[in-house]
């Protein structure tokens, strides 16, 4: 794959960067195609490669030794993952599994680290987005230790509207987490977020479906987080 055809994808990390900018790096990616359910790369893989989604829903996944199934992150279109061991050549931490089909630039170890190590935006995109993390896993786990389940899904659903631009009376957010991949994220089990989903239901805060979540009254829902 040649730089331009790389550019041409819009991928956000590369926004802004010209062919230019990369001459002289000789960029290695190939492109493939995972079905629904299937694993694309797994937990403690010894696999140090970059990803790129090009279209479908990822979950970043960690297994517990107990087999419980903790949900970190879904990854928008265009977004990279896998970075943690592409950066430090260890084992993976998390795994990564397609939600549906989905299709992904696989970017090779060397060729992205001579791209951080060369390009000062993407050294700088990659950084600021893991401190991001970091501070995003600080906030998650004060939330975990000092909120009830109910006050972790109000904040949950509160916050995945407001990244969706669906903060407002009668928004939908469709393709929405499933009360499995809520409770995962949140710390808590499914019948217990399923619960704390019907009680804001009755409330008349949001209306639920399957994968489909309406915010009936975005203030009585911001209440539900003190």
């Amino acid at each position: 794959m040649t730089v331009e055809e790389l550019l041409s994808f819009d991928l956000p990390l590369f926004s802004g960067i010209t062919a230019d900018d990369l001459s002289g790096i000789p960029i290695s990616v190939t492109e493939k195609t995972f079905s629904a359910w299937q694993t694309i790369f797994d937990q403690d893989d010894s696999s140090y490669d970059l990803y790129f989604l090009l279209y479908g829903s990822l979950l970043a996944v960690y297994w517990t030794t107990e087999g419980r199934e903790i949900v970190f992150s879904r990854f928008p279109v265009g977004a990279y993952f896998g970075e943690l061991a592409a950066l430090d050549g260890t084992s993976r931490s998390l795994a990564a599994v397609s939600k549906t089909e989905a299709k992904v630039l696989i970017l090779k170890r060397e060729c992205f680290l001579q791209l951080f190590n060369e390009v000062p935006t993407v050294r700088d995109r990659i950084t600021r987005q893991l401190v991001e993390r970091i501070r995003i896993l600080t906030e998650r786990n004060m939330e975990m230790t000092t909120l009830s389940v109910e006050q972790r899904v109000g904040t949950y659903l509160f916050r995945l509207a407001a990244e969706h631009g669906k903060l407002a009376a009668g928004a939908v957010i469709e393709n929405a987490p499933t009360h499995a991949e809520i409770a995962g994220t949140i710390g808590a089990n499914r019948e217990m977020v399923s619960r704390s989903i019907s009680k804001l239901s009755r409330l008349g805060v949001v209306k639920s479906s399957r994968q489909r979540i309406e915010i009936l009254d975005p203030e009585g829902l911001s209440k539900e987080l003190s």
